[in-house]
């Protein structure tokens, strides 16, 4: 076969203009982790958005440094669904480990583009197959042999426009936007980008169905992961203490959220007004971020499992001494160590009790990058009114991958810092008992550091305290206290954000969901109304404790799925111990747990076969 020639399976394959799909596909660029492909990917992915066409991307790599197969996967799709396609249309084959797999994997009429070398077509007759001299073009465009590992990602980017018909002058602002004040760095790139483009258009005859065309829908839209949507959210916020350790995959979190503090909380003289600690493990850095909180300060912390499990004897102390901290969770897979690079939603019941004894804690669910960025602000809100440990719990799916969302809006409403006495509000009172509920609503009133007055001082402690703040093991005395938080968890039901009600007609079957599983809910609502004309209602949960909305969704079904990305069911567990006994049977589960991004064709496919359809 010489070199460029196009390899075709079946005449099937040949496809005319009537038979085009449009803006409606997903490619996986399958690579080897560590060789650069994530600023090839990006572009492509900013391409593809540049044209108007609702788009999104997920990265699955592996949990090592580098070596190890890695694929990303670009999603575009019309009617703007962003969630992970079960199927791949177009393959780009970088890998030749994995590269026979890749292909395998394809359904019928998809498309591999690969290394020439690779001679992938022996191994489907039903795809379109392009071999291209990679290697061969980047050696053109690329003296320094050193770098062609990275230059020859742009060269894929370039032959994959071309065969989607993508705008050069798009790829090269896309370009220019990764490389933006590095020219020569840019030079490079572009020219390998145009040197991908060029042999597709001189070599390759397109025999594949799948195009690009530009659409109107992204206009005033933004490309965002949800780590960095939650720190901006946290540092407009007000978000001054950040304690923390590195995990997978919430790193990212910590370090977006000190880019943004070194630029805009600094004096003038250039004195930074915030502190971030990289502490010596996840259990000091809850107690950093607890003691900032008692002094005063917004702290916060992020993390994953592990570092929850570690985390859970301070977290009962935050509880018990009611001291206000926020507390991000990216969830990846466990249990132990598990898949640290893949996805899950596996904290909730360990998260909602975590630590010893009878505690329980504020839970907030968001389920778009726009969400991360809205909850991580209220969030400091809630811990400071509740007086209590917040946990935002995102996963690795929202928290590391790329999101299409609208702007995010400019928050307007005044910080509430709670009930905190200041020393005119002590100078009017005769007393002040820190934990004591004076106002019915189970909260007490506290003091902060440094208020100038006789009666703002009090010893916060975790061991057995009275109303006072003052030790006790009296029964009546300790039972006055945790039976306050009881009280108080119960009023927060009013306090957590309400549930998102998507859908609430005359179907007697509904779906709840939470988190990023929502974008898959939301397609595979439309499938199920398409394949099996059936529809569902669909509430979305945004909070524990939940809100009586909750429980009146249920009631008013016959059946509700439960749907959740872990094995043991574990926000059906949470909403059984919370529901009446006689809803309870009411109750379904639609699981997955693979480590994968969810997708809608899963829960459509569960669904049928449980329903019967």
């Amino acid at each position: 076969m010489a070199t460029g020639d196009l390899v075709l399976g079946q005449e099937q394959g040949r496809t005319d203009a009537r038979q085009r799909v449009v803006n409606d596909f997903s490619i996986n660029v399958a690579t080897v982790n560590g060789s650069g492909s994530q600023s090839a990917n990006s572009v492509l992915l900013k391409s593809i958005f540049g044209m108007g066409v609702p788009v999104s991307g997920k990265n699955l790599f592996p949990s090592n440094i580098a070596g190890l197969p890695t694929w990303y996967t670009i999603r575009a799709s019309k009617d703007g669904y962003v969630a992970r396609k079960r199927d791949t249309e177009i393959l780009v084959a970088l890998n030749p480990e994995t590269a026979k797999d890749d292909i395998l994997g394809l359904p019928a009429g998809a498309v591999a583009i690969y290394e020439e070398n690779l001679n992938l077509a022996q191994y489907r007759n039903d795809v379109v197959c392009y071999a291209v001299p990679f290697d061969k073009i980047t050696a053109s465009v690329c003296p320094e042999a050193k770098l062609r590992k990275l230059v020859k990602n742009m060269v894929y980017v370039g032959v994959v426009a071309q065969l989607l018909s993508i705008d050069l002058d798009i790829v090269e602002k896309s370009v220019k936007k990764q490389f933006a004040k590095k020219q020569k760095v840019f030079d490079l790139n572009f020219g390998a980008v145009k040197a991908g483009w060029d042999f597709a258009a001189q070599k390759l005859v397109k025999h594949d169905p799948f195009v690009i065309e530009h659409m109107n829908e992204t206009a005033g839209k933004i490309i965002i992961d949800g780590n960095a949507a939650c720190g901006m959210g946290s540092v407009f916020a007000g978000v001054t203490v950040v304690a923390w350790y590195p995990i997978t995959p919430s790193t990212s979190l910590v370090e977006a959220t000190t880019d943004i503090l070194k630029k805009y909380r600094v004096t003038p003289e250039g004195k930074a007004t915030f502190a971030v600690v990289q502490a010596e493990d996840e259990l000091a850095a809850i107690g950093m971020v607890l003691g900032a909180g008692w002094a005063g300060a917004r702290s916060m912390t992020a993390t994953s499992g592990p570092g929850i499990s570690l985390m859970g004897e301070f977290a009962g102390l935050g509880y018990y001494a009611e001291i206000p901290g926020v507390i991000f969770d990216v969830q990846r897979s466990g249990p132990s160590t598990g898949m640290p690079t893949r996805t899950q939603q596996a904290d909730v019941l360990s998260t909602a009790f975590l630590s010893h004894g009878d505690t329980k804690h504020i839970l907030l669910f968001p389920g778009s990058v726009k969400e991360c960025f809205e909850l991580a602000g209220e969030a400091f809100d809630i811990a400071e009114r509740l007086q209590t440990p917040v946990f935002v719990l995102t996963d690795l799916d929202l928290g590391m991958n790329n999101w299409m969302s609208d702007q995010f809006e400019y928050p307007t409403k005044p910080l509430d810092r709670g009930k905190v006495l200041t020393k005119e509000d002590l100078d009017k009172l005769g007393s002040f008992a820190r934990y004591k509920d004076v106002d019915g609503d189970a909260i007490g009133w506290r003091t902060l550091p440094g208020t100038m007055h006789p009666k703002a001082a009090y010893f916060t402690r975790g061991s057995g305290h009275n109303a006072s703040a003052g030790y006790t093991e009296k029964p009546d005395e300790y039972q006055y206290v945790v039976d306050r938080l009881t009280r108080k968890f119960e009023s927060a039901r009013t306090i957590v954000p309400a549930p998102q009600i998507v859908k609430n007609g005359t179907s007697k079957v509904g779906f709840i969901a939470y988190g990023s599983s929502d974008y898959a809910v939301l397609e595979s609502l439309d499938q199920i109304k398409a394949e099996y004309k059936t529809d569902v209602d669909y509430l979305r949960v945004r909070a524990y404790p939940f809100a009586h909305e909750i429980h009146d969704f249920i009631a008013s079904h016959e059946r509700v799925y439960i749907i959740e990305q872990n094995r043991d069911a574990q926000m059906e567990s949470l909403l059984k111990l919370d529901l009446p006994a006689d809803q309870v049977t009411k109750l379904r589960s639609i699981l997955y747990y693979a480590g994968l991004p969810l997708d809608a064709r899963s829960i459509t496919d569960e669904f049928a076969t449980k329903e019967g359809l």
